[in-house]
């Protein structure tokens, strides 16, 4: 669906709400697949998945105007299909009633919660990961039992268009259809009463979503961003935390929703420290400018507000280190600022780029004290093999994830829930918490051969008088 087909607003709202009428309709007439339905709808993703890579790939980096393939594999395909792998083997499993305790005074009787799909989920993915970011939420919604709506970023549109061939070529459309188009397409798929929606994105976007949610009470799971700190302890060696910064600041360009925003060095080391970023990065990518695998930032919007960000610093007195010229082809080149002003973009606003503020501290407690007077953010980072140290960082700041001793691999763990906190989202999914959060927990109790209660009253009498004294004590 795209609005420039022509037929206006009113079209496009009525091609969607078809579509979700069609899920929905299907979600109520079939309310709870069962495990061999719900392994087939994974199998068929992992088909649209490995069958289309190399179409997959291409997509991408047309979009970017011009991303690695390496990333996109690694950092996409490779994920998705490992929570693929392990949504099968571990959907019969999850499937299974959970036995709850009674208490004494209900005996004999039994309690159980029934992990029910909740219908059609709304699926909000961004332009960044535009892959994994639509279908890995995906994998735990059909794990779960649902239907799906997804509305990738209009920023990505070759991607868009190619997933909603891919997806209508291995799913019937009451199970899981795509809608494209522009901002005013992901307005109305807001409003939509979704049984669940997610939304992946940033905070500002959060919160209008949130609001289209609220009129239908649709519960929502935001995944938003922020400034993800690193810290670095006194103890850590500069080169092994310098190596996953690399890797966590520079994939992608920086356009991670979890890439280090900043780093936070003890002050003696602050500056050899973005030295060796530098040197490091030099190695990695020896001509960003012309290096095919030093990827684009996505659009002139995003690289003018970068560019902006980093002269604005430099004309207040900080001092930039880039690896390559000023941006051109698409590129913003690595950047290492130190010094950066307070009151700056590069201090106030996600950076989502390849720009890394290096921020000295004279010791720990003013490096956390620095972090907890901003936003939540969605990850953090800490270097130490101290165990004191490593306790006062994650005692002393909260995030909605974390890394030690290096950075980005949390999100990787199919045994770990990933989501934000405060300002960096809300609900955490991939897994067993995904098939969780896409679930309904319905608590059934069945009294057994006796059920005293019962016997009570009314009238209430005697029996009800030892109840309440016995109870109420």
């Amino acid at each position: 669906m795209r609005p420039e087909d022509g037929g206006g607003n009113d079209r496009v709202q009525d091609e969607l709400t078809e579509a979700f009428a069609s899920l929905r309709a299907a979600s109520r007439r079939d309310r709870i697949p069962d495990a061999e339905t719900r392994k087939r709808r994974l199998s068929a993703l992992k088909r649209l998945v490995i069958e289309s890579r190399d179409e997959i790939a291409a997509a991408i980096d047309a979009d970017f105007g011009g991303r690695a393939r390496a990333e996109t594999e690694l950092m996409e395909i490779v994920p998705l299909l490992t929570a693929l792998r392990h949504a099968s083997r571990s959907l019969r499993r999850w499937m299974r009633d959970e036995r709850r305790p009674v208490a004494l005074t209900f005996q004999p009787s039994r309690a159980w919660v029934r992990h029910e799909p909740l219908g059609v989920i709304g699926i909000l993915s961004p332009w960044n990961y535009p892959l994994l970011l639509a279908l890995g939420p995906l994998v735990d919604a059909l794990a779960a039992g649902n239907r799906a709506l997804i509305k990738p970023s209009e920023l990505s549109p070759e991607f868009s268009r190619l997933l909603a061939r891919l997806v209508s070529a291995h799913f019937q459309p009451d199970e899981v259809a795509v809608v494209t188009g522009g901002v005013e397409v992901a307005q109305a798929f807001a409003a939509l009463p979704f049984d669940h929606l997610f939304f992946t994105g940033s905070t500002e976007v959060g919160r209008k979503v949130m609001a289209a949610a609220a009129p239908n009470l649709t519960p929502v799971t935001l995944e938003l961003g922020g400034k993800s700190p690193a810290i670095i302890a006194p103890d850590y060696p500069l080169e092994k935390a310098v190596r996953s910064l690399l890797l966590g600041k520079f994939t992608n360009a920086g356009q991670t929703c979890i890439a280090p925003d900043y780093v936070l060095a003890p002050a003696e080391k602050a500056e050899a420290l973005a030295r060796e970023i530098l040197a490091s990065v030099q190695r990695a990518y020896p001509d960003p400018q012309t290096d095919a695998q030093f990827t684009n930032v996505i659009t002139a919007r995003h690289r003018e507000r970068l560019v902006a960000a980093i002269d604005a610093a430099r004309d207040a007195g900080a001092t930039i280190l880039q690896v390559g010229g000023a941006g051109q082809n698409g590129k913003v080149p690595p950047t290492v600022v130190l010094n950066a002003p307070e009151g700056s973009l590069l201090l106030t606003e996600e950076i989502f780029g390849p720009v890394l503020p290096i921020i000295a501290y004279r010791d720990l407690d003013e490096a956390l004290a620095f972090i907890n007077a901003r936003s939540r953010p969605l990850a953090l980072y800490a270097f130490t093999n101290d165990r004191a140290a490593r306790a006062k960082i994650l005692d002393g700041a909260i995030s909605g994830g974390v890394t030690l001793n290096g950075t980005l691999l949390h999100i990787a763990q199919d045994g770990l829930p990933f989501g934000g906190v405060g300002d960096s989202g809300m609900g955490a999914y991939h897994g067993r918490d995904g098939f969780r959060r896409f679930s309904h927990a319905r608590a059934v109790y069945k009294p057994g051969f006796l059920n005293a209660f019962e016997h009570m009253g009314p009238p209430f009498g005697r029996l009800a008088d030892l109840a309440i004294r016995f109870l109420g004590r």
